[in-house]
């Protein structure tokens, strides 16, 4: 009861201060209104009126009051009093001058009546005064402090005078303990030069960043443009490097609604997918993704970096049932509750489960005969999967047909194999059971007629686990070195989001069974530039503050990786960032079984040396029967 009480104390306190503060505010207006009338009278108020004046003026202060609370005036903060807020003042200005009018016609308190430029002017002086004051509370609370005006707080320069620019401004102004002012806006609209917003001038374009950076000389930059392109951010963040000033980002909206509310604590430091210098592929999900809607979805490999956000994303176009299958019980423990107690989403089933059992898996099929199956489940770490053969084949071949298999046995209607640039022209173990994925899936699709199989291919994904980024970011944080395997070595890069968004686009493109999809790119990024980017981006030197060591390619490794073999060529698609790859030469399902048979039989004798070198063989054999058409 106390906690209640102590809760409710200050609740009590602000309504009864904005009470009395309202009643003063009409009284004053009631006065000032009989000022005004009687203002070029020779003797001012006429006795009779004063008598009115002082005998009303209580009543019509409380009355007024008492209005304002009931309308909802005390429901809303002075300090966050906003134009639209104006409204409702006005509205109940004008309920009790109606009430005003009312009493004093219909009760007749006094012999003579109220004067009716009394009641316009006491209208509108209470809708002055009631707005004036609000608003002044307002700009007490957001007004620079004293440390500000000395000089003491951190200069920040704020790239983006739109909405987001201006809140980060009234966000620091209501937070003085944040320690930092706003010093002017960069914006690229020539219709802002010069302007100011929210109190604070734009100085310039982004195009003329470094001569604003050295003429204020900022503490810090923030970009609040959550859309920018990473040419932009880039530009600002080379800019600032070069001056060692500090750049941080405005997250998204969707990053806003995740991480809470307090806006300056969101600002989080450029990431380096921020700047790889293409625009990230953005698509309206709930249209192309609507085929997925009121169906029974199944994701493996769902506690993945990968199946993770297919899930989040597949969940975002509320099927009937998303069933998500791992056999990492921590993995799928993470993603199911992710589901249910952050996104709310309750048609989840989650299933422990290894898509290398065939039985297993069978019985998964036909217990939620999935409409449409993601299989995302695969091992995908080079130097770890070399040292385990037998591993790769079991859980990138075999576990891909036991799944495929037992999905179109389940009558699923489509089938979408998450697949990487590592099964183009294979040199490794890993790459070369991601091929024999693709050739099963590929085989499938001919000999079930009933489900229509996909292959998606992409190449490295931004921030999964095991990937350059993540690594580089560790490594910088010890203090160095960074190893790069080779100063020209290449890779494409796409974020996790945008890879998973083209999947699940891939999965309702037109076409046959057994399409190889290959999601486009961008250009491929230079390794050694981007760990030089992520020593900038951490503040630091590189070859100075943090070391660059070179440890060679492991074996297999490739300099440059490919997106298409080379009996495929590319074929547009409808979608934009999407093309086909077609075989010159057919695939011959029957190779494709005798060879996974053979493949099974080594697994199961734990040959891991002549597994090896059947699989070398096994790649050598469908490249010898894949010439390249001259």
């Amino acid at each position: 009861m106390s906690r209640l009480r102590a809760a409710r104390d200050p609740v009590y306190r602000r309504w009864a201060l904005q009470f009395a503060a309202d009643a003063l505010l009409a009284a004053a207006a009631f006065a000032l209104a009989f000022k005004l009338r009687f203002l070029d009278a020779s003797g001012g108020i006429p006795d009779r009126y004063w008598t009115m004046l002082t005998g009303a003026i209580v009543f019509v202060a409380l009355g007024k009051a008492v209005v304002f609370s009931v309308l909802g005036l005390h429901r809303k903060w002075w300090r966050y009093f906003q134009l639209p807020d104006l409204w409702p003042v006005v509205r109940a200005a004008a309920v009790a001058s109606g009430l005003l009018v009312a009493v004093f016609t219909l009760a007749k308190p006094y012999a003579y009546s109220l004067p009716r430029s009394v009641v316009v002017f006491d209208f509108l002086l209470t809708i002055f005064l009631l707005g004036g004051a609000r608003l002044a509370r307002r700009m007490l609370a957001e007004r620079p402090d004293r440390a500000a005006r000395r000089g003491r707080t951190r200069g920040v320069l704020i790239v983006g005078a739109g909405s987001g620019g201006q809140m980060v401004v009234r966000e620091l102004r209501v937070n003085p303990n944040l320690g930092a002012r706003a010093i002017g806006f960069v914006d690229d609209d020539p219709r802002k030069r010069g302007m100011t917003a929210a109190g604070i001038k734009v100085l310039g374009p982004t195009g003329e960043i470094g001569e604003i950076l050295d003429r204020r000389g900022p503490d810090e930059v923030i970009i609040a443009i959550p859309s920018a392109p990473g040419v932009l951010r880039a530009k600002v963040v080379a800019a600032c490097r070069e001056r060692d000033i500090p750049v941080r980002t405005l997250p998204t909206v969707f990053e806003l609604l995740r991480g809470g509310v307090q806006l300056t604590r969101q600002l989080r430091e450029v990431r380096v997918e921020d700047v790889l210098g293409r625009d990230p592929v953005v698509m309206e999900l709930d249209r192309l993704g609507a085929y997925l809607e009121d169906k029974i979805v199944l994701v493996t490999g769902a506690g993945g970096s990968i199946g993770s956000e297919l899930s989040r994303q597949v969940a975002r176009v509320r099927p009937k049932l998303l069933v998500l299958v791992d056999h990492a019980e921590e993995n799928l423990f993470r993603i199911d509750r992710e589901m249910v107690d952050d996104r709310h989403f309750t048609r989840v089933e989650a299933v422990l489960a290894d898509c290398r059992e065939a039985e297993r898996m069978l019985e998964v099929m036909q217990r939620f005969k999935p409409e449409v199956v993601f299989h995302a489940a695969a091992y995908k770490h080079v130097a770890l999967i070399e040292a385990n053969p037998l591993e790769a084949v079991r859980n990138n071949a075999i576990a891909t047909r036991v799944t495929a298999e037992t999905a179109a046995a389940a009558g699923t209607e489509r089938f979408v194999l998450i697949s990487t640039d590592k099964a183009v022209n294979p040199a490794t173990v890993m790459g070369a059971s991601k091929a024999m994925a693709e050739w099963i899936v590929e085989a499938a699709g001919q000999r079930h007629a009933r489900t229509r199989f996909v292959i998606v291919r992409f190449g490295n994904v931004l921030a999964s686990s095991g990937s350059v980024v993540p690594i580089f970011r560790d490594q910088i944080e010890r203090g160095g070195p960074v190893t790069v395997t080779h100063p020209e070595m290449t890779r494409y890069f796409m974020t996790i989001p945008e890879a998973v968004q083209l999947v699940i686009q891939s999965g309702d493109l037109g076409g046959g069974s057994g399409d190889v999809f290959v999601l486009e790119m961008g250009e491929p990024v230079r390794i050694l530039d981007l760990a030089r980017k992520m020593i900038t981006l951490a503040g630091f030197e590189p070859e100075v503050d943090v070391a660059i060591d070179f440890v060679g390619p492991r074996p297999g490794e490739k300099i440059h990786e490919e997106l298409f073999n080379r009996d495929e060529r590319a074929q547009p698609t409808s979608a934009e960032r999407i093309v086909r790859a077609v075989r010159t030469h057919p695939l011959d399902p029957g190779w494709v079984e005798r060879s996974v048979e053979r493949l099974e039989a080594l697994v199961a004798a734990g040959d891991e040396a002549g597994l090896a070198e059947r699989v070398v063989e096994v790649v050598s054999e469908r490249l010898e029967r894949a010439p390249v058409d001259l």
